[in-house]
């Protein structure tokens, strides 16, 4: 395509109708993928899709996520199987004494796992999951408060893989000197607008100052009266692959050593974070050095077999398969939207508006929608940021406010896009259908992201 044009939006719009039609993402996105070839050049649409496929697995940040994310799994496994997971949750049920602390618990877990967006999605879903569940909290608010630490958490602490992928970015770009990313990145956090009313919100919900209403209220409804939440929102129940996986992760559960011990889930969680620290925010790394510190910690207690173990890790991996493919259909659809120019369509077609006073407005308003549809919050990021920073320059914008509201539109997408990374596997830990979840939550995420739009017009 030689020109940006309103062409480009349609693979988006099949992909958002039909994700919350058929209720399954990768289907969704593969088939939006083929829509948007078939708009570029009809007569290759197959070998176009193979060259994508193969450019998208042949990515860096691909390999990573299928390590980080199948390992994760593997170490999930590791702690399930050995009741690590469950003696916290008997311990988090101790101080729970009802749906609120229990959720508030939720929350605070979720502050406090701040490294990765990933680990944290999984970490405080997969445990508190019975905790919550004890108190007829429906798997949907779960998901919410999940979701609503992880990557708005990542983007605000400059400790974490967000601000290291976008520090290195703002480097690459000029907009900060080199080795000057963490410092320029951290100016901007008082100005990530919809992570701070996101993180904010969480609390204000818990507590009924924001009110239960929608699909959300209805699923509450439902789990309180212990039925389907997926039928009080009008929705069929659909064995979808993320659901296998949760269920596989469950049966663990129901396998593991009822008589585990704390440590053994604390342990490997504070190796986890203190080897991600030392290895300068690599989750890789930092993962590959916990396991080579638990195994030979459990084989010491004899909690089982080294061949046992190894298992338990292959199956924790394969639970992990349904969200890794879903990330990769998520990239396989960028790389389509991105030939068809969608990106620069968006930004020309809200140039006009873009003076000094409305430039982070309408930038955070043009990049949330295209995060939002393409479920891509790092590459949006960094496609945009060569054509958004000059334009900010340009118009003697204030640059960190401009970063923040990149930086917030971002997380939004994050949270709010019905197959972003983030989404897929805060249901998944949740145990939560990933539509039931993306549905109750999108009407809080859209109330942040409102607010922080006006906070953007006021600033600025």
């Amino acid at each position: 395509m030689a020109e940006p044009n309103a062409i480009s939006i349609i693979p988006p719009v099949v992909v958002l109708t039909l994700a919350i039609i058929l209720r399954r993402p990768i289907l969704s996105l593969v088939l939006g993928a083929l829509v948007g070839l078939a708009l570029l050049d009809p007569a290759t649409v197959l070998a176009n899709f193979a060259d994508a496929s193969l450019k998208v697995m042949g990515d860096e940040t691909i390999g990573w996520l299928i390590l980080v994310c199948g390992t994760f799994g593997a170490l999930i496994a590791l702690l399930v199987h050995t009741g690590g997971a469950l003696a916290f949750g008997r311990n988090a049920l101790k101080m729970a004494k009802g749906p609120k602390s229990s959720l508030l618990m939720t929350y605070f877990l979720g502050v406090i796992i701040f490294i990765d967006d990933y680990l944290n999605a999984l970490t405080v879903g997969e445990t508190m999951r019975r905790v919550t569940d004890k108190f007829k909290i429906s798997r949907e608010m779960l998901a919410y408060v999940v979701d609503s630490t992880a990557a708005p958490i990542c983007v605000l602490v400059p400790l974490s893989t967000w601000a290291v992928f976008f520090g290195g970015l703002l480097v690459d770009n000029g907009v900060a000197g080199e080795g000057q990313g963490i410092s320029t990145y951290i100016q901007a956090i008082p100005y990530m607008l919809y992570a701070w009313v996101a993180v904010i919100m969480v609390p204000l919900v818990i507590f009924g100052i924001v009110p239960l209403f929608g699909p959300m209220k209805k699923a509450e409804l439902a789990a309180k009266q212990g039925q389907p939440a997926l039928e009080q929102i009008d929705l069929e129940e659909v064995h979808t692959p993320d659901h296998y996986a949760a269920k596989a992760i469950e049966q663990e559960f129901e396998q593991a050593d009822t008589q585990g011990k704390l440590v053994n889930f604390l342990v490997p969680i504070g190796l986890l974070v203190a080897f991600t620290v030392y290895f300068d925010i690599d989750v890789w790394k930092g993962l590959l050095a916990t396991l080579a510190v638990t195994i030979p910690f459990y084989m010491v207690q004899r909690l089982m077999p080294l061949a046992d173990m190894l298992e338990q890790m292959i199956n924790g991996f394969k639970c992990m398969l349904p969200a890794i493919g879903t990330v990769i259909a998520a990239f396989i659809f960028k790389d389509v939207c991105d030939q068809l120019l969608l990106p620069q369509y968006v930004i020309n077609a809200l140039s006009p508006y873009m003076t000094a006073g409305l430039l982070p407005a309408m930038v955070f308003l043009s990049m949330a929608i295209l995060a939002f549809a393409t479920g891509s919050s790092w590459g949006i990021f960094a496609v945009t940021i060569p054509i958004v920073m000059p334009l900010a320059i340009a118009v003697d914008a204030n640059i960190p406010l401009v970063i923040g509201a990149l930086l917030s539109a971002s997380s939004f997408g994050s949270q709010a896009c019905f197959y972003s990374d983030s989404t897929v596997l805060a249901a998944q830990g949740s145990d939560c259908n990933l539509v039931s979840h993306a549905i109750t939550q999108l009407p809080y995420a859209l109330i942040a992201a409102a607010i922080a739009f006006v906070g953007f017009l006021i600033i600025a």
